[in-house]
């Protein structure tokens, strides 16, 4: 699909916003993104979020200052799209590397990145996507350390490797947007069917009042499962957003 069918795909499934990854846009020229934003506006579709390929933890200053300024381009790209939120990654740590040297050095990058993200109103959610940030601890230090009100968690749901709800629940706080899978990993790391009621509650109790996304990865055709799926979610947040 096109973006431009995916943008009327989310219209008629009656959603509110779609969450792009703009590293499969066919270009970014201002032609191209600007014509998207019109086309989202008048579906009465939020081009809400972008996700882009940052990687925070870079081990030298003329990393992290490349990286900073891959950031930079990336939050233009979001600004001239609409959107208000942009996912990045905590990236890898190093060889040889602790976690708290890595820790220490992606939050280097994301205070860089959070300065010129927020003088454009646009908030960085650090996802919990393997490497520095697979799981809940180091992902909060991150942001906790960058301490600003421009950086939150982009709270993956279904990538953390086991003890998936306490895990979420860890995050919660710090969520600036949320994705949603059809599986989350049990006490052991075995992947099971989440419970959508149980994980809406939890953010619900939480405070949370943020976008909530369908990020769709399992085997059945998603022209049959993703219309299923978006219809259940709305079902279970409608009963929470009451």
């Amino acid at each position: 699909m096109t973006y431009e069918q995916l943008i009327r795909h989310v219209a008629e499934l009656g959603l509110d916003g779609l969450d792009t990854t703009v590293y499969w846009f066919p270009d970014t020229s201002n032609q191209y993104l600007a014509s998207l934003r019109r086309l989202a506006y008048k579906n009465a579709v939020s081009l809400y979020s972008v996700a882009v390929r940052v990687r925070l933890c870079q081990p030298t200053a003329e990393l992290q200052r490349a990286e900073v300024e891959n950031a930079k381009k990336w939050i233009d790209v979001a600004e001239r799209v609409g959107a208000t939120h942009v996912r990045i990654f905590g990236g890898t740590v190093p060889k040889g590397a602790s976690e708290a040297q890595a820790i220490t050095w992606a939050v280097e990058v994301l205070k860089r990145a959070a300065e010129y993200a927020g003088g454009r109103g646009i908030i960085l959610g650090v996802e919990d996507d393997g490497g520095l940030t697979t799981t809940a601890e180091p992902t909060v230090a991150i942001v906790k350390q960058a301490d600003s009100p421009w950086v939150g968690i982009n709270l993956d749901t279904g990538n953390f490797p086991k003890d998936g709800y306490s895990q979420v629940a860890l995050c919660i706080p710090y969520a600036v947007n949320v994705h949603f899978k059809e599986r989350i990993a049990g006490a052991d790391g075995t992947k099971e069917n989440a419970d959508w009621d149980r994980l809406l509650q939890m953010f619900a109790q939480g405070g949370y009042k943020g976008f909530v996304s369908l990020e769709y990865e399992s085997n059945e055709n998603s022209e049959t499962a993703v219309p299923r799926l978006a219809g259940e979610l709305k079902r279970v947040v409608r009963k929470y957003s009451l």
